[in-house]
């Protein structure tokens, strides 16, 4: 029997909206998203220091919240799709929104399993907030730790392009065209 796929979200005066959870995870997942790259950029330049240390564990943590976000955001979208873009949006956005989305969510995966397994592959166990000891994903290996911080560096910078896309086309959508796609996943009903 099919799952019957309805959308949840709220109206405004451009039409619907997404849901509270999907806004929810949407501006969790981006604020982790946009600390974690200025983070990340900074902290590899940090001496060897106890700060040093804090920032790289605070770092993998919050990696990995967005890790376990995404897969929640994925599990809300496959039972509840979003909402029909306005009859505004052009042909060729059309066609262009969903590969850019996908892009962003495998990154969004990519990314944080590529820093555990890079963490799994130096030898250094990650403990979620101190607390939940997660299992390495590979043995100790130093070409393939190396291999991986290249894989991470280059998949840091995709996602930076990738987000400032994003960003770009809600600016468009917004600010020029006024036809309300950014308001669809504003936190208030009123936007």
């Amino acid at each position: 029997m099919p799952i019957e796929r309805i959308p949840l979200g709220g109206q405004n005066a451009f039409g619907p909206t997404y849901h509270a959870a999907a806004k929810t995870l949407h501006w969790l997942t981006a604020v982790a998203v946009l600390g974690l790259l200025g983070v990340g950029l900074w902290m590899t330049g940090l001496q060897v220091s106890l700060l040093k240390l804090q920032v790289y564990n605070w770092h993998k943590w919050i990696g990995v919240a967005v890790l376990v976000l995404t897969a929640l955001r994925l599990l809300w979208r496959w039972r509840n799709p979003p909402p029909p873009l306005p009859d505004a949006v052009a042909r060729w956005e059309r066609a262009l929104a969903p590969a850019g989305h996908r892009a962003l969510l495998l990154l969004l995966l990519a990314m944080p399993l590529s820093g555990w397994l890079m963490s799994s592959a130096a030898g250094i166990s990650v403990i979620w907030f101190g607390m939940l000891p997660l299992p390495d994903l590979v043995s100790r290996d130093t070409a393939l730790f190396e291999a991986l911080r290249t894989a991470h560096f280059w998949l840091s910078r995709a996602l930076i392009v990738v987000v400032v896309l994003h960003v770009a086309a809600v600016f468009h959508h917004d600010v020029i065209r006024h036809d309300g796609i950014f308001r669809r996943m504003w936190l208030t009903r009123r936007a």
